[in-house]
């Protein structure tokens, strides 16, 4: 899908969030990135065959 050079990185890579956005629906709370991974902004992550990554915050200590 990605067609940037060089190429972002695939929805596989732990890096995947860092793919450039084509689609974004800030309103709904969501964005489509290049690599066909959904990121929405509880930081959840929903891959192009249908796995559902869990929200992943950082935990902030006092």
């Amino acid at each position: 899908m990605c067609k940037h050079q060089p190429a972002c990185p695939t929805a596989y890579a732990p890096d995947r969030e860092a793919a450039h956005v084509i689609v974004a629906h800030p309103d709904q709370g969501w964005s489509l990135l290049c690599n066909g991974v959904v990121l929405f902004e509880d930081t959840g992550l929903l891959l192009p065959d249908g796995a559902v990554v869990a929200p992943h915050r950082a935990l902030v200590t006092a």
